[in-house]
């Protein structure tokens, strides 16, 4: 079981703004998941992984083969408050799932 949370690389989103939105993917993710799934997840130490892509339709793309797959999944649009435009698409998180499913997905993305 396993978490995958796909970063956008062309906003220059800081250190501290990145780990924000990756937090807020992981937990959106997570709570779309089947109640099982989620616990098989955290007893095998909620093993999450962050990928890159280069845009927008890169993470939509994710997301939406995510979605056809049947699995969890999460796009956190920020809130504008700080570095990026009200709406902006910054993470999409897949997962939790079989390793074999979310590596369906994300499996040829580079890592963050």
């Amino acid at each position: 079981m396993k978490q995958v949370i796909a970063a956008r690389t062309d906003l220059g989103m800081g250190r501290g703004k990145l780990a924000a939105q990756v937090a807020h993917a992981a937990m959106n993710a997570a709570e779309n998941a089947d109640p099982d799934a989620v616990r098989a997840w955290k007893d095998a130490g909620q093993p999450k992984i962050v990928v890159k892509v280069g845009s927008e339709s890169e993470l939509l793309e994710v997301a939406e083969n995510a979605r056809r797959r049947g699995l969890p999944t999460s796009i956190v649009r920020d809130a504008g408050r700080t570095q990026l435009d009200s709406g902006t698409a910054t993470t999409c998180g897949v997962g939790p799932a079989q390793d074999n499913e979310v590596d369906a997905v994300t499996g040829d993305l580079s890592l963050y």
